[in-house]
């Protein structure tokens, strides 16, 4: 069923997907293609593909004996939260827990919901059954009280922020006498996700990364570039001007104008928040803004690519997620460039993406391991966003989640309650031991 619907989705229902995902959640063209077609029909592909070689692994057996797994799905529900920015993480989360055999409680984001309907009419053109994918909308503290209050509670597939997850994991810590089992926990959360330059860095393919990475799809990426570290010598050596420049020349505009390079911002909770962080940054003694920092609401919720160059390292600017098209950027001296190394894998206390820029080989390897525990996603030059489902598992650790890896036999494993069977054919019929004779 979930390959019929990768192929209808590849099919018949791609422009129906990928309208409803400019629409409603203001992506261009090009980032809702790479979402809610090619992205979601991977995640349903690869799943099946990693479905089977999951239930293919069996224990071996010696003479006489078969013993196998049983990999049964949950004894309950798993309840399915899903995120307004990726139309294929919306999908992802219940259709990996219901491939398993699980019954699925699905709530997507309220400013989702027009995709999210789509995606539950392909799921039943592609023959899902009644009952096994439930979609409930909805106010969400209201939805997750009930969820999480039911005995038969089995497992939580969630993709949102931190501060919920948080709450979640405690809620269901104070309801645990209440449950049949243990329910599961998968959670992929926040990011300040990093860019650390080396003096032997491209800067085309930087200065590149950093636009891409930073304000594509607004910024509104848990994987979005939302802090680098840049010698001096690349900054002041033309950097500096050409990124403010490209940041500047930009357009957020109407999605259905392919023009432009973006679009608003989801909905006005989240204009007022980066409207009042750019507040704070253009008060802050330690911040310059180098392009953009206003945000207009009277059509639509807009706000600007920004660039800002801070002195401080432990400045909000690196260490508070936004969630928006925000770069803060840190110059440091060219010889301090592992003290900055240093910084970047403390500043923040996420772990979901980050790169590192060097076309020296060993600095590569020694940023690498330095930053090991970093990122769930490090990549070497290019930017830390645009994970591909199959080649780069994606998540991270830390307060960005558990690492579980979307789109991988690792997230399906848990969803899965194996039994272990053996069957022994010819059964011991005398209860004494050779050394009793």
């Amino acid at each position: 069923m979930f390959l019929r619907a990768a192929d209808l989705l590849a099919g018949p229902w791609r422009d129906t997907l990928n309208g409803a995902t400019m629409l409603g959640q203001s992506k261009t063209v090009q980032q809702a293609e790479i979402d809610s077609a090619c992205e979601l029909v991977d995640f349903l592909r690869f799943n099946v593909h990693f479905a089977r070689r999951l239930i293919a692994e069996q224990p071996i057996s010696s003479a006489g004996v078969w013993n196998r797994f049983d990999h049964r799905p949950l004894e309950g529900f798993v309840y399915a939260i899903t995120p307004f920015n990726f139309t294929a993480i919306a999908g992802n989360l219940p259709a990996a827990p219901a491939l398993l055999g699980n019954t699925v409680v699905w709530k997507p984001s309220p400013t989702q919901q027009f995709s999210a309907h789509f995606t539950m009419r392909l799921f039943e053109a592609a023959g899902l059954p009644p009952g096994v994918i439930n979609m409930v909308t909805g106010d969400g503290i209201a939805v997750s009280e009930a969820a999480l209050a039911d005995p038969d509670l089995a497992g939580i597939h969630f993709t949102g922020s931190t501060a919920v997850f948080q709450h979640l994991w405690r809620t269901v810590g104070e309801n645990i006498a209440k449950y049949r089992g243990y329910p599961r926990l998968v959670g992929e959360t926040g990011g300040k996700d990093f860019v650390v330059a080396h003096t032997s860095a491209d800067v085309d393919a930087l200065h590149t990364a950093l636009i891409r990475g930073a304000f594509e799809y607004q910024g509104q990426k848990c994987s979005a570039a939302s802090r680098a570290y840049v010698p001096r010598s690349l900054w002041e050596g033309g950097l500096r001007d050409r990124l403010a420049a490209t940041a500047d020349s930009l357009t957020y505009g109407d999605v259905t104008d392919f023009a432009n390079f973006g679009g608003a911002v989801i909905d006005a909770r989240s204009f007022g928040r980066l409207a009042a962080a750019l507040d704070r940054i253009k008060n802050s003694p330690e911040s310059t803004v180098l392009a953009g920092g206003t945000a207009d609401d009277s059509e639509g919720y807009f706000v600007r690519p920004t660039v800002v160059e801070c002195t401080d390292p432990t400045n909000e600017v690196f260490t508070t997620e936004y969630f928006g098209p925000i770069l803060g950027v840190h110059v440091f001296d060219d010889a301090r460039f592992d003290e900055v190394v240093t910084q970047a894998e403390s500043a923040a206390p996420y772990a979901l993406t980050g790169s590192i820029f060097a076309d020296d080989r060993r600095v590569v390897d020694r940023v690498a391991e330095k930053l090991r525990y970093a990122a769930g996603n490090f990549y070497i030059n290019d930017k830390p966003t645009g994970a591909v489902v199959g080649q780069q598992p994606f998540g991270g650790a830390r307060a960005s989640g558990t690492n579980d890896k979307a789109g991988s036999w690792h997230n399906l494993l848990r969803w899965t309650s194996p039994r272990t069977l053996k069957e022994t054919f010819v059964p011991p019929t005398d209860h004494t031991y050779p050394h009793m004779s």
